[in-house]
């Protein structure tokens, strides 16, 4: 090719790169881009990047209408409420048809004291969207506050209803502490039954259905339940103890033996390991016993109160009482134990029994230097 025809030929390339060259994005593009950046920066947690990115996009495309309300959410993330109430009251200015503004408005006037605001607004809420779970649960917290229990339990169990199933448990749980603070156990595990019943089975919802079955002394039905919950929850090993409690306390030694080791497969604990000694002992197998004693004594925490107290107990039955008394006198000069009454009498009428003369002195020293009046110690 001659070179004059070769230098045209690459004039002509570039002049059509140049044209296929992408034109800038407009402000509007621009802008979109900003809001993409901030809501993902707010989702990310980084909320003082998320507002840099929208005050920018504010000035591309300040009246968007989305914008007050993405700048709300951030400073509501970020507590500061007045802030937020200003630009949710901004965004209802730009589209009062949107519930969540509404919504969340109603929130923060709650938290700011507002509660006349905060109920009018959450109704607005729900006159848009009568399943925004979000309002009726701060609508039943305002019911909570206002002393209205049964309205209170309506719209936590309304919430319920509509809620995501991650959210459900909760808000079933917020209506039964109400009831049970009121003394209504009776309402709180009808309340129980009927959400397990629909599938709400969660360890929680589980577990607190149990405690209202053991409250209303229907224990094989709360073994059921823990059992359950314990299923639901493999790594907690309270809940199998929990069962093994109950079969205990009804005389089913072989079901509280198997529930207690389900326990011990979660995680081994000397607790547990105790009780298992206690119910061998109740058999006569004082081998078995013995052996469940020494399981103890290995997997013992150490800062357990209970586990501990329950752990000198059993030396005692095996006639370890100065092992016991070790146990006790350590724990009782603890200085966060100082004031518990149980276990400084506990352990200053064991030491009597040892006629540990100095250990007794010591502990009743230490009761009258908490406060508490006793005619004889031990």
């Amino acid at each position: 090719m001659h070179p004059r025809w070769r230098v045209l030929s690459l004039l002509a390339l570039l002049a059509a790169g140049c044209e296929d060259r992408p034109s800038p994005p407009s402000p509007k593009e621009q802008a979109e881009g900003y809001y993409v950046k901030g809501t993902t920066e707010y989702l990310q947690g980084k909320f003082d990047e998320a507002l840099t990115s929208f005050n920018t996009m504010k000035e591309l495309s300040p009246d968007d209408p989305r914008l007050p309300a993405a700048i709300g959410e951030v400073y509501l993330s970020m507590g500061r409420l007045n802030e937020a109430s200003t630009q949710f009251e901004l965004a209802l200015k730009r589209d009062s048809k949107r519930s969540t503004n509404w919504s969340r408005l109603g929130f923060i006037q709650a938290q700011l004291g507002k509660t006349d605001a905060a109920q009018s607004s959450l109704r607005k809420a729900l006159a848009l969207h009568p399943k925004d779970f979000n309002a009726l649960e701060q609508l039943a917290e305002l019911h909570v506050k206002a002393g209205e229990k049964d309205a209170a339990v309506k719209h936590f169990l309304l919430a319920a209803e509509a809620s995501p199933d991650a959210s459900k448990t909760p808000l079933v749980l917020r209506a039964v502490d109400v009831l049970t603070a009121d003394g209504r156990h009776a309402e709180a595990l009808l309340l129980l039954g009927e959400w397990t019943g629909k599938g709400v089975r969660t360890p929680e919802l589980l577990t607190a259905l149990g405690d209202e079955q053991v409250r209303a002394g229907e224990l094989l039905h709360a073994a059921a339940s823990y059992r359950d919950a314990a299923t639901a929850s493999p790594k907690d090993p309270t809940l199998w103890e929990l069962v093994g409690e109950i079969y205990s306390k009804l005389g089913k030694p072989e079901e509280a033996l198997a529930a207690y080791r389900e326990s011990l497969r979660v995680k081994d604990r000397a607790i547990v390991h105790v009780a298992m000694a206690r119910l061998h002992l109740g058999r006569d197998d004082r081998k078995a016993a013995e052996e469940e004693l020494g399981k103890a004594l290995e997997t013992v925490s150490g800062s357990d109160v209970h586990e501990l107290t329950e752990l000198a107990a059993l030396l005692s039955t095996f006639d370890r009482k100065p092992d016991a008394l070790r146990i006790l006198s350590s724990l009782s000069a603890e200085p966060d134990h100082a004031k518990d009454l149980d276990l400084q009498l506990r352990t200053a009428t064991l030491a009597q029994e040892l006629k540990d003369e100095a250990t007794v002195r010591t502990v009743c020293e230490r009761i009258a230097s908490s406060g508490v009046k006793l005619k004889k110690c031990p």
